[in-house]
């Protein structure tokens, strides 16, 4: 393998010498990931300003034999963006390729480089009266290659769909440094392998995602927003099947949320507040939204929930009365995992089943964690509309918790073994990073791993491109 100066050295030469990093000082924020958990060195950190420099920096490499780990806004919660700890790896680190390459609204697309973050898009999106509709709590640093990378899905998923159905071209790098410019803005285009989708949700395991080409709506111009307490997660699908009913496609987020995931935001998150003087044990942030200003979806929702009143779907229920209290709701969802992340290591779950096994998940995965592991506290919240749930673990005390994170393997096996039972996925909208590749293949059948790996090796013949992540 080619020595560290040498490398480092031409790498300088292709990108300039103030876009490669080698002193660990300075690599130090890129060797880390979002929630402390995994921690990784690097030969260096090189930050292209460009695509045809990303495809330089990756040729170098991987001529060289030498691993490459693609990095954006750093906000994963699977490790996928942290390089190991050999330290032989180059993190490519996408930040400085924030460029609006463009907006279509006559056919409604945005295309964008991979660096720009997700609420960049959305306010470059609004300027021209358009709406990105991905929606995620760390969208002010999260980036368009990343959400791409894991296939983000967000709040508004029950509405849009997640970043698989919002996308319709993507510019790659691939592993031999050439670029594949697949920036098309077609919604037909039946010629072919629908290559974009091997690289959507890869997590850089097969190229490396530098500008994309994404759906745009109308702008939503109406809202009305409710907090509502519910006994349990049966009554939140009772009512969501009346809000959907009655509200349709106007109906924009329906989030689920337990009273420990409440609590910890009032406790960890300033400026924060219950919203009933009541404690109850489940709650969900209830969005209508339209893209007519005049509609009329207060009186809309506020009867949809007196019906749910009236047939003791639900406990209470408090609606924003204007635009300061819609952001003060929605500030305890988004502030979960913040709150989570100050409260120290959890054993997070980030799972999917059919909506319509929700309460029977939650149900019967509570009962077995509270027989087997009774010091655990469950803090579920999430996507009720899509059925995607993050279902962490923790106890209260620092010695309990460091006892059960110990045993973090048994806990997701019994957690993971009841999701796929119950038709389900493990992992939702994160990813798998390193995390879950075990996971992976216990719950993965070998055809479909063969076929994974077969991928791989087409598109990634020497391994280079972020080994280590998704699969083993």
């Amino acid at each position: 393998m080619i020595p560290n100066d040498a490398l480092i050295e031409r790498l300088r030469t292709v990108l300039g010498p103030a876009q490669v990093l080698s002193d660990h000082a300075e690599m130090a924020p890129y060797l880390t990931d979002w929630r402390g958990r995994y921690h990784g060195a690097a030969r260096c950190v090189v930050r292209p300003g460009t695509t045809a420099e990303v495809a330089a920096a990756v040729h170098t490499c991987t001529q060289a034999g030498v691993a490459v780990v693609a990095q954006g806004g750093n906000t994963g919660l699977c490790g996928g963006a942290t390089p190991n700890a050999s330290g032989t790896e180059v993190v490519i680190q996408l930040s400085r390729m924030k460029r609006m390459l463009g907006i279509d609204s006559a056919n409604n697309t945005i295309s964008v480089e991979a660096g720009c973050t997700l609420a960049a898009v959305q306010e470059y999106a609004a300027s021209a009266g358009r709406l990105f509709p991905l929606s995620l709590a760390s969208e002010g640093s999260c980036q368009i290659g990343g959400n791409l990378s894991t296939n983000a899905g967000g709040v508004h998923v029950l509405r849009y769909g997640n970043m698989r159905d919002l996308t319709l071209g993507l510019e790659v790098v691939l592993a031999d440094g050439q670029v594949w410019n697949g920036l098309r803005g077609l919604r037909k285009d039946n010629t072919g392998y629908d290559l974009k989708h091997l690289f959507i949700g890869a997590e850089g395991t097969l190229g490396i995602i530098t500008a994309a080409t994404l759906k745009l709506f109308p702008l939503l111009r109406s809202h009305a927003l409710a907090w509502v307490a519910l006994a349990d997660p049966a009554a939140a699908l009772a009512l969501a099947e009346r809000l959907r009913n009655g509200a349709g496609e106007r109906l924009h987020a329906l989030e689920l949320i337990g009273r420990p995931a409440l609590d910890l935001v009032l406790q960890h998150i300033p400026h924060t507040r219950d919203p009933f003087p009541a404690r109850h044990a489940w709650y969900l942030l209830v969005e209508l939204a339209d893209s007519n200003p005049a509609a009329p979806l207060d009186a809309e929702l506020s009867s949809l929930l007196e019906g749910a009143f009236a047939a003791a779907e639900i406990q209470d229920a408090a609606l924003a009365q204007d635009s300061a209290q819609r952001s003060a709701l929605w500030k305890l969802r988004e502030s979960i995992s913040e709150a989570q992340r100050i409260e120290g290591f959890s054993i997070k779950h980030d799972i999917a089943v059919p909506v319509s096994a929700i309460a029977e998940f939650i149900q019967t995965a509570d009962a077995a964690i509270a027989q087997s592991f009774p010091q655990a506290r469950v803090v579920a919240f999430g996507h009720l509309g899509d059925g995607n749930l993050h279902y962490n673990l923790s106890a209260a005390s620092a010695s309990e918790n460091d006892a059960m994170l110990a045993r973090a393997v048994e806990i997701t096996r019994l957690v993971h073994d009841l999701v796929v039972h119950l038709g389900g996925s493990l992992s939702a909208e994160h990813g798998i990073g390193q995390l879950k590749r075990h996971e992976l293949v216990h719950y993965k059948s070998p055809l479909e791993l063969e076929l994974m790996l077969r991928v791989k090796r087409a598109l990634d013949p020497q391994a280079l491109m972020n080994p280590g992540k998704v699969l083993l």
